[in-house]
């Protein structure tokens, strides 16, 4: 009978051991209902560090202006932290994710970015470290540097991946081609693909006949001599626009003194006028809008090249807001110099150097090892990469070039196209291609994949392309 009994008790205690077993590995192989039914607004709160500055309303979506608690040094993060802005476009957690930076502010307003139009994916866009207000206080600026920024968006995908389990893209334009390329660099296992559009490469700073090569060729001749032109009456004019600029300061109430002078911010002004012109205006209409620079007023002369080059660019209350980036281009991403020989002896300072641009009391030292660094990486190593660039935009003058080593890895250029270059605007062929090699990566249905055509229907609200015209030397 005891035999019997202890049997039995061990029976009981083998089927409930099973059933533990069993409802144990159930609720491993699903998610917690927690994962499904809790909003995700809750779901979004409940990561440590963030917190909610507003939701708003947008149709098909939830969208999310948060802050994210990061520390200031990653490399020791007891040392301090800030508050870095981050927004959330949700559609849905069974859904692709995309990271997005500009590698400067991030917009508070609704946006997408075209690969995750093309996914039809969650987007995640993060302000860059030291753009106000995601900035430190008081600033430590040694903290402002490409691994610091990596470390940024990898506690972000940490932090997110939870919740948003599917593939993960990063994409950027111009800065932001190169943050999405520095931070694959830094931390290649955490996305699964990435898409860098018209992101300059400038691996030696020193050495830049790239883009001298490029104002040789780039546009008809005609309109590349009458920019010169301009260029050139605007100088020989100097006197009487210069008296002007000074007018515009001061209805304006700017003041130029981190560049030092009104004559070095006038020259500046000019110097960009070439550059801006290729990388903002289409061509195909904006070659006929030159100016006879010889024939036209001092104030025709004077109203063209603030519409083209603008005449704020290098005030102090314009450069302020862009301090975060010409620190980084003086210290690690390098800066063009390009030569304008067309300008003679009309030059007095020729191209500045981003330390004219900061605030002397910010120390600044270049790391000439920085880009050269990751230049070696992408060629060698870059693994599902996509860059894409405009044939008549000068930052592609020197671009990155994955090479051997690299996997699945591809350089398009869109033909025409300037700063504003993407994937629409490539040849029909590439235009497949990179969205097929987009939607791969995303992880998205085979028959999707093989469509090679974006998963969700054109917004002109939601993707109007913000082309960052920023109308000085910034990338």
């Amino acid at each position: 009978m005891r035999n019997a009994l202890r049997w039995l008790l061990a029976l009981v205690v083998l089927i409930g051991t099973a059933t533990t077993a069993t409802a144990a590995t159930a609720a491993q192989a699903r998610p917690a209902a927690a994962d499904t039914e809790t909003d995700i607004k809750d779901r979004l709160l409940a990561v440590p560090g963030m917190s909610l500055v507003e939701e708003k309303p947008y149709t098909g979506y939830r969208y999310f202006v948060l802050n994210y608690t990061q520390p200031v040094d990653h490399r020791h993060p007891s040392e301090g932290t800030f508050q870095q802005r981050i927004t959330v476009l949700h559609k849905d957690v069974s859904r692709p994710t995309v990271m997005f930076t500009s590698g400067y502010n991030v917009s508070t307003n609704p946006g997408r970015s075209e690969p995750t139009r093309i996914v039809d994916g969650n987007q995640v866009s993060v302000e860059y470290r030291y753009f106000t207000p995601s900035r430190p206080a008081p600033a430590d600026w040694s903290k402002l540097d490409i691994w610091q920024a990596a470390s940024d968006q990898h506690a972000i995908y940490q932090a997110l991946k939870p919740i948003y389990g599917k593939n993960w893209l990063t994409t950027g334009g111009s800065k932001g081609g190169m943050t999405a390329t520095y931070y694959e660099r830094f931390y290649p296992r955490d996305m699964d693909g990435v898409v860098a559009y018209v992101a300059p490469n400038d691996v030696v700073n020193n050495e830049d006949s790239a883009y001298d090569d490029f104002f040789k060729t780039v546009g008809p001749k005609e309109c590349r001599e009458a920019l010169q032109n301009v260029q050139r009456e605007t100088l020989v004019r100097r006197d009487a626009l210069e008296a002007k600029y000074a007018d515009y300061l001061k209805a304006n109430n700017y003041t130029v003194d981190t560049v030092g002078s009104l004559d070095k911010a006038y020259e500046a002004t000019v110097l960009d006028l070439v550059w801006g012109f290729w990388q903002y205006q289409p061509s195909q209409t904006a070659c006929a809008q030159v100016p006879d620079a010889a024939t036209v007023s001092d104030q025709a002369l004077f109203d063209y090249v603030d519409e083209v080059g603008g005449w704020s660019s290098y005030a102090d209350q314009a450069l302020e807001r862009y301090t975060p980036y010409y620190y980084q281009a003086g210290t690690q991403l390098g800066s063009p110099d390009i030569k304008q020989p067309w300008l003679g002896d009309l030059s007095r300072y020729g191209y500045q150097p981003p330390r004219n641009f900061v605030p002397r009391s910010i120390p600044m030292t270049f790391q000439p090892s920085a880009m050269r660094d990751v230049d070696t990486w992408v060629r060698h190593h870059a693994t599902r990469m996509l860059y894409v660039y405009g044939s008549n935009d000068p930052w592609g003058a020197e671009r990155f070039r994955p090479g051997q080593g690299s996997v699945d890895s591809y350089v398009l250029t869109a033909p025409g196209a300037n700063h504003g270059a993407n994937v629409a605007g490539l040849k029909a062929d590439d235009k497949a291609f990179a969205t097929e090699r987009i939607l791969k990566w995303a992880g998205v249905s085979a028959p999707a994949v093989q469509a090679a055509k974006p998963l969700a229907p054109y917004d002109a609200k939601l993707d109007k392309r913000d082309v960052k015209r920023d109308l000085s030397l910034r990338p």
